[in-house]
């Protein structure tokens, strides 16, 4: 064989080899490229099943798309951050046990104990009073909004709870002018129950005590419930009203007069400033009375000493008769 033949018989080879090759990769490629598009087709199989049967992301983005308006990318990233936002806030659902679901019970929740003493520089009424006008509570308190009165025994408290308000609405259970006020209140995020009481130091100085019994309801109350922020915002409240009533102690202040037990009003405002009044009158008569009778006592007691005098002359006189009949 020439030499000629033998160089075509080699470039056959190496040809044949590179073809072999190619084959061999694109057929590999072609391999990976089959395997991809199954996982996928498989994934998007689960998600659509998913989306059928429970509403999954795939459904929630559709909705986004079709109904919102937004971009498969924007609707997408959203409903990935909102997957992320519950699973996150479900985890610590379960370690503070709120909600009552699967991870948390009633049982769960703590009760929160609020005990509060402070010294007023007011008499014991003027302090009374003033709490009684709890309507101007949010003129300076920082904690509450607003207070409305719905009743003589019921109404309607607007509370700052971090960043949000909550509403609450109060009943008075027992109130005893001058002595102390029971209430329970209830709300969508907790319920409270509570008694001040008034106590009198001096003329002029009253001692408030304060309890509060509060059971968080909410996920951002149970929260805050762990670091006593109830307690810090009633304390710096009652400082506030410490510091209103005393400042202002020279206002008159009505305040509201009446008596409650059992949720009831046994004495309303009106009829116990008519007691007052009448008491109020009948006791200068009483003093007067008794100033009499005291003049009277000493009438009585004290002799003229015109009589005294009458009585010693007669004395002396038979005094007298009695030496000169001796004598004789």
């Amino acid at each position: 064989m020439s030499s000629t033949d033998k160089a075509g018989d080699t470039a056959d080879t190496g040809l044949d080899r590179l073809r072999e090759e190619i084959t061999a990769y694109l057929t590999a490629q072609a391999g990976h490229l089959a395997d991809s598009l199954g996982n996928r087709m498989s994934s998007l199989t689960d998600d659509l099943n998913d989306a059928a049967v429970n509403g999954g992301t795939l459904g929630s983005v559709a909705s986004r798309v079709v109904g919102g308006g937004d971009s498969p990318v924007k609707a997408l990233v959203a409903e990935k951050a909102k997957d992320v936002k519950d699973k996150t806030v479900g985890k610590v659902k379960d370690l503070v046990g709120a909600g009552g679901g699967e991870g948390g019970s009633k049982s769960d929740t703590k009760v929160t104990n609020i005990v509060e003493v402070l010294d007023v520089g007011v008499p014991l009424r003027t302090a009374y009073d003033n709490w009684c006008e709890f309507e101007e509570f949010g003129t300076y308190m920082k904690g509450v909004r607003n207070v409305s009165r719905k009743e003589d025994t019921t109404s309607d408290w607007k509370v700052k709870v971090g960043p949000s308000t909550r509403g609450w609405e109060a009943t008075v259970e027992e109130q005893i002018p001058d002595d102390r006020i029971v209430w329970s209140s209830q709300g969508s995020k907790g319920s409270t129950r509570g008694a001040v009481s008034f106590h009198e130091l001096g003329p002029t100085l009253t001692r408030i005590v304060v309890v509060v019994e509060y059971t968080p309801s909410g996920f951002f109350e149970k929260t805050g419930n762990l670091w006593r922020a109830q307690g810090r915002r009633l304390r710096l409240d009652l400082k506030h009203f410490q510091r209103y009533v005393t400042l202002n102690a020279d206002e008159d202040v009505e305040g509201w007069r009446g008596e409650i037990r059992d949720s009831e009003v046994v004495l309303s405002h009106e009829d116990a400033l008519e007691q007052e009044e009448q008491e109020s009158e009948e006791e200068p008569d009483e003093a007067a009375e008794g100033e009499a009778e005291e003049e009277w006592d000493e009438e009585d007691e004290e002799p003229d000493e015109g009589e005294e005098d009458e009585y010693d002359e007669e004395d002396a006189y038979d005094e007298d008769e009695e030496e000169e009949e001796e004598e004789d």
